[in-house]
Protein backbone atom coordinates (compact mmCIF):
# COMPACT_ATOMS: atom_id res chain seq x y z
CA UNK A 1 0.00 0.00 0.00
CA UNK A 2 1.30 3.16 -1.28
CA UNK A 3 -1.66 6.12 -0.89
CA UNK A 4 -2.07 8.35 1.38
CA UNK A 5 -4.31 7.21 4.13
CA UNK A 6 -4.49 9.21 7.69
CA UNK A 7 -4.10 7.18 10.92
CA UNK A 8 -6.93 8.24 13.31
CA UNK A 9 -4.43 9.44 15.90
CA UNK A 10 -2.29 11.13 13.04
CA UNK A 11 -4.11 15.02 13.24
CA UNK A 12 -1.49 17.50 14.15
CA UNK A 13 0.73 14.86 15.97
CA UNK A 14 4.44 15.59 15.30
CA UNK A 15 6.91 12.22 15.45
CA UNK A 16 10.59 12.32 15.79
CA UNK A 17 12.33 9.68 13.86
CA UNK A 18 15.69 8.91 15.25
CA UNK A 19 18.08 6.06 13.20
CA UNK A 20 21.63 5.80 11.86
CA UNK A 21 20.69 4.14 8.40
CA UNK A 22 19.47 6.64 6.46
CA UNK A 23 17.53 4.42 3.88
CA UNK A 24 15.56 3.23 6.83
CA UNK A 25 15.16 6.78 8.33
CA UNK A 26 13.90 8.00 4.95
CA UNK A 27 11.46 5.07 4.71
CA UNK A 28 10.00 5.27 7.95
CA UNK A 29 9.32 8.76 7.32
CA UNK A 30 7.72 8.57 3.91
CA UNK A 31 5.48 6.09 5.37
CA UNK A 32 5.07 8.18 8.33
CA UNK A 33 4.20 11.35 6.44
CA UNK A 34 1.61 9.31 3.99
CA UNK A 35 -0.58 8.55 6.76
CA UNK A 36 -0.64 12.29 8.10
CA UNK A 37 1.90 12.60 10.54
CA UNK A 38 4.39 15.61 10.67
CA UNK A 39 7.60 14.17 11.03
CA UNK A 40 11.37 15.13 11.60
CA UNK A 41 14.75 12.73 11.50
CA UNK A 42 17.48 12.16 13.05
CA UNK A 43 21.07 10.03 12.39
CA UNK A 44 21.46 9.59 15.95
CA UNK A 45 20.91 10.08 19.90
CA UNK A 46 23.05 13.42 20.15
CA UNK A 47 20.98 14.64 17.16
CA UNK A 48 17.87 13.63 18.44
CA UNK A 49 18.47 15.23 21.78
CA UNK A 50 19.34 18.60 20.13
CA UNK A 51 16.18 18.44 18.31
CA UNK A 52 14.18 17.69 21.35
CA UNK A 53 16.24 20.58 23.24
CA UNK A 54 14.27 22.92 20.55
CA UNK A 55 11.17 21.82 19.84
CA UNK A 56 8.50 19.53 21.32
CA UNK A 57 7.10 15.97 19.46
CA UNK A 58 4.25 14.04 20.14
CA UNK A 59 5.74 10.64 20.07
CA UNK A 60 9.94 9.49 19.42
CA UNK A 61 10.26 6.23 16.96
CA UNK A 62 13.65 5.48 17.67
CA UNK A 63 16.33 2.63 16.54
CA UNK A 64 17.75 0.29 19.55
CA UNK A 65 21.09 -0.42 17.83
CA UNK A 66 23.51 3.25 17.43
CA UNK A 67 26.29 3.79 17.30
CA UNK A 68 27.24 6.62 20.05
CA UNK A 69 24.39 6.93 22.15
CA UNK A 70 22.01 3.68 21.67
CA UNK A 71 17.98 4.22 21.64
CA UNK A 72 17.93 2.49 25.17
CA UNK A 73 20.37 5.82 26.36
CA UNK A 74 18.26 7.96 24.37
CA UNK A 75 15.39 6.80 26.19
CA UNK A 76 16.81 7.65 29.61
CA UNK A 77 17.76 11.06 28.66
CA UNK A 78 14.08 11.43 27.39
CA UNK A 79 12.75 9.92 30.53
CA UNK A 80 14.55 12.72 32.17
CA UNK A 81 13.95 16.06 29.85
CA UNK A 82 10.03 15.10 28.86
CA UNK A 83 8.84 11.87 30.91
CA UNK A 84 5.67 12.45 29.01
CA UNK A 85 6.62 12.13 25.34
CA UNK A 86 6.22 8.35 24.69
CA UNK A 87 9.40 6.32 23.13
CA UNK A 88 9.23 3.29 20.69
CA UNK A 89 11.81 1.31 20.08
CA UNK A 90 12.74 -0.63 16.92
CA UNK A 91 15.00 -3.60 17.52
CA UNK A 92 16.16 -6.44 15.33
CA UNK A 93 15.17 -10.33 15.49
CA UNK A 94 16.41 -11.84 18.41
CA UNK A 95 16.80 -8.96 20.85
CA UNK A 96 13.49 -8.97 22.50
CA UNK A 97 14.85 -9.21 26.01
CA UNK A 98 16.85 -5.72 25.05
CA UNK A 99 13.14 -4.31 24.30
CA UNK A 100 11.57 -5.65 26.96
CA UNK A 101 14.37 -4.04 29.32
CA UNK A 102 13.52 -0.64 27.38
CA UNK A 103 9.65 -1.16 28.28
CA UNK A 104 10.63 -1.49 32.14
CA UNK A 105 12.17 1.87 31.94
CA UNK A 106 9.75 3.51 30.30
CA UNK A 107 8.93 3.17 26.60
CA UNK A 108 5.41 2.91 25.46
CA UNK A 109 6.11 -0.02 22.91
CA UNK A 110 8.68 -1.97 20.74
CA UNK A 111 8.68 -3.05 17.15
CA UNK A 112 10.59 -5.95 15.97
CA UNK A 113 12.48 -5.70 12.77
CA UNK A 114 11.70 -6.26 10.37
CA UNK A 115 7.76 -5.22 10.29
CA UNK A 116 4.89 -4.31 8.19
CA UNK A 117 3.76 -0.75 7.81
CA UNK A 118 0.52 -1.57 9.10
CA UNK A 119 1.82 -2.94 12.54
CA UNK A 120 3.75 0.08 12.22
CA UNK A 121 1.18 2.63 12.22
CA UNK A 122 -0.71 0.51 14.81
CA UNK A 123 1.71 1.13 17.21
CA UNK A 124 1.95 4.47 17.05
CA UNK A 125 -1.61 5.15 17.04
CA UNK A 126 -1.98 3.08 20.19
CA UNK A 127 0.75 5.22 22.10
CA UNK A 128 -0.38 8.03 20.82
CA UNK A 129 -4.05 7.35 21.84
CA UNK A 130 -2.60 6.32 25.44
CA UNK A 131 -0.68 9.62 25.24
CA UNK A 132 -4.05 11.47 24.51
CA UNK A 133 -5.98 9.73 27.06
CA UNK A 134 -3.48 10.50 29.52
CA UNK A 135 -3.08 13.93 29.05
CA UNK A 136 -7.07 13.92 29.09
CA UNK A 137 -7.14 12.13 32.30
CA UNK A 138 -4.54 15.32 33.75
CA UNK A 139 -6.48 17.50 32.32
CA UNK A 140 -9.88 16.27 33.84
CA UNK A 141 -8.11 16.33 37.54
CA UNK A 142 -6.56 19.50 37.27
CA UNK A 143 -10.03 20.89 36.45
CA UNK A 144 -11.48 18.83 39.11
CA UNK A 145 -9.07 19.85 41.75
CA UNK A 146 -9.75 23.49 40.55
CA UNK A 147 -13.51 22.99 41.41
CA UNK A 148 -13.34 22.10 44.51
CA UNK A 149 -9.99 24.72 45.28
CA UNK A 150 -9.72 28.35 45.00
CA UNK A 151 -6.08 29.43 46.70
CA UNK A 152 -6.06 28.32 50.22
CA UNK A 153 -9.22 27.42 50.47
CA UNK A 154 -10.95 23.95 50.36
CA UNK A 155 -14.85 23.12 49.78
CA UNK A 156 -17.13 21.26 47.96
CA UNK A 157 -20.19 21.96 49.58
CA UNK A 158 -22.88 24.27 47.69
CA UNK A 159 -21.99 27.48 49.65
CA UNK A 160 -18.40 27.11 48.72
CA UNK A 161 -18.82 26.05 45.50
CA UNK A 162 -21.11 29.06 45.10
CA UNK A 163 -18.41 31.43 46.70
CA UNK A 164 -15.87 30.38 44.12
CA UNK A 165 -17.83 31.51 41.15
CA UNK A 166 -18.95 34.74 42.97
CA UNK A 167 -15.02 35.19 43.72
CA UNK A 168 -14.46 34.18 39.87
CA UNK A 169 -17.07 36.76 38.13
CA UNK A 170 -15.84 39.58 40.50
CA UNK A 171 -11.89 39.08 41.26
CA UNK A 172 -10.84 40.73 37.96
CA UNK A 173 -13.12 43.95 38.42
CA UNK A 174 -12.32 46.42 41.28
CA UNK A 175 -15.58 46.36 42.95
CA UNK A 176 -15.00 46.61 46.87
CA UNK A 177 -16.04 43.44 48.58
CA UNK A 178 -17.38 42.82 52.15
CA UNK A 179 -16.57 39.64 53.60
CA UNK A 180 -18.50 38.17 56.71
CA UNK A 181 -18.27 35.30 58.95
CA UNK A 182 -17.16 34.20 62.49
CA UNK A 183 -13.86 33.60 63.49
CA UNK A 184 -12.11 31.12 61.61
CA UNK A 185 -13.98 30.66 58.29
CA UNK A 186 -11.29 32.22 56.04
CA UNK A 187 -11.98 35.76 55.49
CA UNK A 188 -8.44 36.76 55.08
CA UNK A 189 -7.62 33.74 52.70
CA UNK A 190 -11.01 34.56 50.52
CA UNK A 191 -9.42 37.98 50.79
CA UNK A 192 -5.96 36.87 49.19
CA UNK A 193 -7.79 34.97 46.58
CA UNK A 194 -9.92 37.24 45.23
CA UNK A 195 -6.40 39.89 45.54
CA UNK A 196 -4.44 36.73 43.67
CA UNK A 197 -7.10 36.40 40.60
CA UNK A 198 -7.59 39.98 40.20
CA UNK A 199 -5.99 42.79 38.00
CA UNK A 200 -3.97 44.03 40.29
CA UNK A 201 -2.28 40.42 41.60
CA UNK A 202 1.43 41.90 40.40
CA UNK A 203 0.82 44.78 43.33
CA UNK A 204 0.99 44.33 46.97
CA UNK A 205 -1.52 42.69 49.48
CA UNK A 206 -1.43 44.88 53.02
CA UNK A 207 -3.65 43.33 55.69
CA UNK A 208 -4.82 45.68 58.38
CA UNK A 209 -6.53 44.46 61.54
CA UNK A 210 -8.50 47.37 62.94
CA UNK A 211 -9.13 45.53 66.39
CA UNK A 212 -5.45 44.77 66.30
CA UNK A 213 -4.48 48.08 66.23
CA UNK A 214 -4.48 50.87 69.57
CA UNK A 215 -6.92 53.19 68.60
CA UNK A 216 -4.54 56.19 69.21
CA UNK A 217 -2.30 54.74 65.46
CA UNK A 218 -4.61 53.53 63.69
CA UNK A 219 -4.93 56.86 61.84
CA UNK A 220 -1.17 57.35 61.31
CA UNK A 221 -1.08 53.40 60.23
CA UNK A 222 -4.48 54.56 57.61
CA UNK A 223 -3.08 57.50 56.26
CA UNK A 224 1.03 57.60 57.30
CA UNK A 225 2.54 60.60 58.88
CA UNK A 226 5.05 63.25 58.26
CA UNK A 227 8.04 64.10 60.30
CA UNK A 228 7.33 66.06 63.33
CA UNK A 229 3.36 65.62 63.20
CA UNK A 230 3.58 63.67 66.83
CA UNK A 231 6.19 63.06 69.55
CA UNK A 232 7.81 60.50 68.36
CA UNK A 233 7.59 60.90 64.39
CA UNK A 234 11.36 61.52 63.75
CA UNK A 235 10.67 60.68 60.31
CA UNK A 236 8.10 60.57 57.47
CA UNK A 237 5.93 57.03 57.12
CA UNK A 238 3.37 56.35 54.42
CA UNK A 239 0.53 54.34 55.71
CA UNK A 240 -1.26 51.44 54.48
CA UNK A 241 -3.12 53.12 51.82
CA UNK A 242 -0.08 54.06 50.60
CA UNK A 243 2.01 51.18 50.55
CA UNK A 244 -0.91 49.10 48.57
CA UNK A 245 -1.13 51.41 46.36
CA UNK A 246 -1.28 49.51 42.85
CA UNK A 247 -2.50 46.69 44.75
CA UNK A 248 -5.28 45.52 47.80
CA UNK A 249 -5.87 47.11 50.87
CA UNK A 250 -7.26 44.12 53.63
CA UNK A 251 -9.50 46.35 56.43
CA UNK A 252 -9.93 42.71 58.29
CA UNK A 253 -12.57 43.59 61.62
CA UNK A 254 -13.68 46.74 60.05
CA UNK A 255 -16.24 47.27 62.77
CA UNK A 256 -13.69 47.97 65.46
CA UNK A 257 -13.04 51.24 63.63
CA UNK A 258 -13.50 54.41 65.62
CA UNK A 259 -17.18 56.27 63.92
CA UNK A 260 -14.32 59.04 62.92
CA UNK A 261 -12.14 57.54 61.40
CA UNK A 262 -14.91 55.33 59.35
CA UNK A 263 -15.72 59.28 58.01
CA UNK A 264 -11.94 60.05 56.86
CA UNK A 265 -11.75 56.24 55.64
CA UNK A 266 -14.81 56.85 53.25
CA UNK A 267 -13.41 59.96 52.04
CA UNK A 268 -10.39 58.30 50.98
CA UNK A 269 -12.23 55.60 49.28
CA UNK A 270 -14.59 58.45 47.38
CA UNK A 271 -11.80 60.64 46.42
CA UNK A 272 -9.22 58.19 46.33
CA UNK A 273 -6.81 60.38 47.99
CA UNK A 274 -5.48 60.83 51.26
CA UNK A 275 -4.03 63.51 53.60
CA UNK A 276 -0.75 61.86 55.79
CA UNK A 277 -1.03 63.09 59.66
CA UNK A 278 0.94 66.60 59.84
CA UNK A 279 0.54 67.66 55.69
CA UNK A 280 -2.10 69.03 53.83
CA UNK A 281 -1.49 67.97 50.69
CA UNK A 282 -3.29 65.67 48.90
CA UNK A 283 -1.70 61.80 48.31
CA UNK A 284 -3.33 59.77 45.42
CA UNK A 285 -3.76 56.33 45.84
CA UNK A 286 -5.01 53.55 43.96
CA UNK A 287 -5.89 50.14 45.82
CA UNK A 288 -8.63 48.44 46.05
CA UNK A 289 -10.30 47.57 49.13
CA UNK A 290 -11.50 44.39 50.84
CA UNK A 291 -12.82 44.38 53.81
CA UNK A 292 -14.31 42.05 56.75
CA UNK A 293 -16.25 41.62 59.72
CA UNK A 294 -17.39 39.26 62.28
CA UNK A 295 -19.62 41.79 63.43
CA UNK A 296 -23.27 42.75 62.61
CA UNK A 297 -22.80 45.83 61.03
CA UNK A 298 -26.53 46.52 60.43
CA UNK A 299 -27.17 46.24 64.25
CA UNK A 300 -23.14 48.67 64.87
CA UNK A 301 -25.51 51.08 62.20
CA UNK A 302 -28.86 51.40 64.33
CA UNK A 303 -26.58 51.91 67.69
CA UNK A 304 -24.71 54.50 65.14
CA UNK A 305 -21.70 53.19 65.83
CA UNK A 306 -21.00 52.45 62.54
CA UNK A 307 -21.50 54.32 59.27
CA UNK A 308 -24.62 53.57 57.31
CA UNK A 309 -22.55 55.37 54.21
CA UNK A 310 -19.61 53.50 54.90
CA UNK A 311 -21.35 50.49 54.96
CA UNK A 312 -23.09 50.97 51.05
CA UNK A 313 -19.76 51.44 50.03
CA UNK A 314 -17.76 48.69 50.92
CA UNK A 315 -20.39 46.34 51.00
CA UNK A 316 -20.93 46.24 46.87
CA UNK A 317 -20.15 42.47 46.70
CA UNK A 318 -20.91 40.66 50.25
CA UNK A 319 -19.74 37.21 50.43
CA UNK A 320 -21.03 35.36 53.38
CA UNK A 321 -18.59 32.52 54.66
CA UNK A 322 -21.20 30.04 56.25
CA UNK A 323 -19.36 28.18 59.65
CA UNK A 324 -17.92 25.12 59.22
CA UNK A 325 -20.68 23.01 61.05
CA UNK A 326 -23.24 24.17 58.30
CA UNK A 327 -21.00 22.44 55.97
CA UNK A 328 -20.11 19.47 56.85
CA UNK A 329 -19.39 17.30 54.01
CA UNK A 330 -16.30 19.52 53.57
CA UNK A 331 -14.89 18.16 56.76
CA UNK A 332 -13.35 15.03 55.07
CA UNK A 333 -11.59 16.65 51.98
CA UNK A 334 -10.35 19.54 54.97
CA UNK A 335 -9.28 16.68 57.47
CA UNK A 336 -7.59 15.10 54.75
CA UNK A 337 -5.66 17.96 53.55
CA UNK A 338 -4.72 19.08 56.94
CA UNK A 339 -3.38 15.10 58.14
CA UNK A 340 -1.00 15.52 54.60
CA UNK A 341 -0.14 19.45 55.41
CA UNK A 342 0.69 18.44 59.82
CA UNK A 343 2.44 15.34 58.49
CA UNK A 344 4.90 17.09 56.35
CA UNK A 345 4.80 20.09 58.64
CA UNK A 346 6.21 17.46 61.69
CA UNK A 347 8.13 14.96 59.58
CA UNK A 348 5.64 12.50 60.44
CA UNK A 349 4.39 9.49 58.02
CA UNK A 350 0.94 10.26 55.89
CA UNK A 351 -2.01 9.42 59.14
CA UNK A 352 -5.38 8.16 58.14
CA UNK A 353 -8.36 9.07 60.41
CA UNK A 354 -11.18 5.56 61.33
CA UNK A 355 -14.51 6.22 59.88
CA UNK A 356 -15.72 6.54 63.70
CA UNK A 357 -13.21 9.35 64.47
CA UNK A 358 -14.27 11.00 61.11
CA UNK A 359 -17.70 10.81 62.57
CA UNK A 360 -16.94 12.56 65.73
CA UNK A 361 -15.22 15.20 63.46
CA UNK A 362 -18.50 15.94 61.33
CA UNK A 363 -20.93 16.03 64.45
CA UNK A 364 -18.93 18.87 66.55
CA UNK A 365 -20.14 21.97 66.42
CA UNK A 366 -16.73 23.70 66.25
CA UNK A 367 -17.44 27.05 67.41
CA UNK A 368 -13.87 27.69 65.92
CA UNK A 369 -14.67 26.96 62.53
CA UNK A 370 -11.39 25.90 60.05
CA UNK A 371 -9.06 27.17 62.26
CA UNK A 372 -10.02 24.98 65.41
CA UNK A 373 -10.14 21.82 62.64
CA UNK A 374 -6.76 22.31 61.89
CA UNK A 375 -5.70 23.03 65.20
CA UNK A 376 -7.27 19.74 66.40
CA UNK A 377 -5.75 17.61 63.68
CA UNK A 378 -2.21 19.05 64.74
CA UNK A 379 -2.48 17.90 68.02
CA UNK A 380 -3.66 14.82 66.94
CA UNK A 381 -0.76 14.42 64.12
CA UNK A 382 2.08 15.57 66.76
CA UNK A 383 0.69 13.03 69.30
CA UNK A 384 -0.31 10.03 68.30
CA UNK A 385 2.07 7.38 68.44
CA UNK A 386 0.85 5.72 65.17
CA UNK A 387 -0.66 6.70 61.70
CA UNK A 388 -4.51 5.62 62.40
CA UNK A 389 -6.02 7.88 63.97
CA UNK A 390 -9.27 6.99 66.01
CA UNK A 391 -11.22 8.46 69.05
CA UNK A 392 -8.70 7.86 71.45
CA UNK A 393 -6.63 10.35 69.48
CA UNK A 394 -9.05 13.49 69.69
CA UNK A 395 -8.77 15.83 71.80
CA UNK A 396 -10.67 15.75 74.85
CA UNK A 397 -13.42 18.03 74.52
CA UNK A 398 -14.44 15.95 71.30
CA UNK A 399 -13.94 12.77 72.94
CA UNK A 400 -16.37 14.01 75.99
CA UNK A 401 -18.75 14.90 73.10
CA UNK A 402 -18.73 11.35 71.75
CA UNK A 403 -19.41 10.70 75.58
CA UNK A 404 -22.61 12.58 75.79
CA UNK A 405 -23.46 11.49 72.09
CA UNK A 406 -23.85 8.21 73.38
CA UNK A 407 -25.77 9.29 76.22
CA UNK A 408 -22.98 7.96 79.09
CA UNK A 409 -22.59 11.34 80.68
CA UNK A 410 -25.99 13.56 79.77
CA UNK A 411 -26.00 17.16 81.64
CA UNK A 412 -29.69 17.70 80.86
CA UNK A 413 -31.94 18.76 83.56
CA UNK A 414 -35.46 18.52 83.73
CA UNK A 415 -36.97 22.01 84.26
CA UNK A 416 -38.93 22.42 87.14
CA UNK A 417 -41.79 23.13 84.86
CA UNK A 418 -41.60 19.92 82.95
CA UNK A 419 -41.26 19.71 78.77
CA UNK A 420 -43.59 19.06 75.84
CA UNK A 421 -41.33 16.00 74.61
CA UNK A 422 -43.04 15.84 71.00
CA UNK A 423 -41.90 19.18 70.40
CA UNK A 424 -38.41 18.47 72.30
CA UNK A 425 -37.70 16.02 70.11
CA UNK A 426 -38.90 17.40 67.08
CA UNK A 427 -36.72 20.78 67.76
CA UNK A 428 -33.67 18.49 68.17
CA UNK A 429 -34.37 16.52 65.21
CA UNK A 430 -34.45 19.73 63.05
CA UNK A 431 -31.35 21.52 64.93
CA UNK A 432 -29.59 18.34 63.87
CA UNK A 433 -30.30 18.14 60.07
CA UNK A 434 -30.36 21.84 59.70
CA UNK A 435 -26.72 21.01 61.00
CA UNK A 436 -25.72 18.40 58.71
CA UNK A 437 -27.30 20.33 56.13
CA UNK A 438 -29.93 17.84 56.32
CA UNK A 439 -26.66 14.70 55.66
CA UNK A 440 -28.93 12.00 57.30
CA UNK A 441 -25.95 9.63 58.21
CA UNK A 442 -24.27 12.81 60.30
CA UNK A 443 -27.35 13.83 61.76
CA UNK A 444 -28.86 10.39 62.86
CA UNK A 445 -25.46 9.74 64.67
CA UNK A 446 -25.60 13.63 66.18
CA UNK A 447 -28.92 12.13 67.81
CA UNK A 448 -27.77 9.24 68.56
CA UNK A 449 -30.51 7.05 66.48
CA UNK A 450 -30.18 5.21 63.80
CA UNK A 451 -30.53 6.27 59.98
CA UNK A 452 -33.61 4.70 59.77
CA UNK A 453 -35.46 5.64 62.71
CA UNK A 454 -34.53 9.27 61.78
CA UNK A 455 -36.42 8.44 58.26
CA UNK A 456 -39.30 7.56 60.61
CA UNK A 457 -38.73 10.54 62.69
CA UNK A 458 -39.61 12.91 59.70
CA UNK A 459 -42.16 11.41 58.35
CA UNK A 460 -43.93 11.24 61.73
CA UNK A 461 -43.23 15.10 61.95
CA UNK A 462 -43.84 16.46 58.88
CA UNK A 463 -40.00 17.71 58.15
CA UNK A 464 -39.23 19.10 54.77
CA UNK A 465 -36.03 20.74 53.99
CA UNK A 466 -37.65 24.01 52.99
CA UNK A 467 -39.04 24.66 56.51
CA UNK A 468 -38.40 28.37 57.99
CA UNK A 469 -36.14 28.64 60.60
CA UNK A 470 -37.64 28.75 64.16
CA UNK A 471 -37.66 32.21 65.81
CA UNK A 472 -37.61 33.75 62.02
CA UNK A 473 -40.44 36.19 60.87
CA UNK A 474 -41.51 34.79 57.48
Amino acid sequence: MTGRRDAPEAAAARLLVVDDETHQREMLSGILERAGYRVEAASGGREALEILGRSEFDLLLTDQKMPGMDGLALLERLQELRPETPVILMTAYGSVSEAVAAMKKGAADYLTKPFEREELLLVLEKALRQRRLEAEVAALRGALKERYRLGGILGTSPAMREIFSIIERIARTDVPVLIRGESGTGKELIARAIHAQSRRASGPFVALNCAAVPEALLESEFFGYERGAFTGAIRSHPGRFQQASGGTLFLDEIGAMRIDLQAKLLRAIQEREIQRLGSTAAVPVDARILSATGENLEEAIRRKTFREDLFYRLNVVPLLLPPLRERVEDIPLLTSHFLRASAEKFGREASVLTPEAMDRLQTHAWPGNVRELENCIERMVLLARGTRLGLSDLPPDLRQGAAAADGSSSDFQLPPGGVRLPELERHFILQALRRTRWNLGPAARLLGISYKTLQYRIQKFGLERTMPEEGSSS
